[in-house]
């Protein structure tokens, strides 16, 4: 198993994947722009961000990357170190 590597192709698909979580437009969501402080997101919305990705990579995230996936920048960092299931 490997880690997967993130091109624009899967920024734009993280992109979306988080903006629909948020319920935001994709051009909204900035790339440091804090989940919980700017965009109102919640424990619920996080594991749902966390799951929706796994499903659209095939990558499995430990939990305890949750709290570090608290922009979007931070969520393709934790990404590219989840590994393809």
């Amino acid at each position: 198993m490997s880690a997967i590597t993130i091109d624009a192709t899967a920024e734009a698909k993280v992109r979306d994947i988080l903006a629909n979580s948020l319920d935001l437009d994709g051009e909204e969501l900035t790339r440091t722009g804090l989940f919980v402080d700017e965009y109102g997101a919640d424990s619920l919305c996080a594991i749902e961000m966390l799951s929706a990705l796994e499903v659209a990579f095939g990558v499995t995230i430990e939990q305890d990357e949750l709290e570090n996936m608290v922009h979007f920048e931070a969520v393709l960092e934790v990404l590219s170190r989840a590994e393809s299931r």
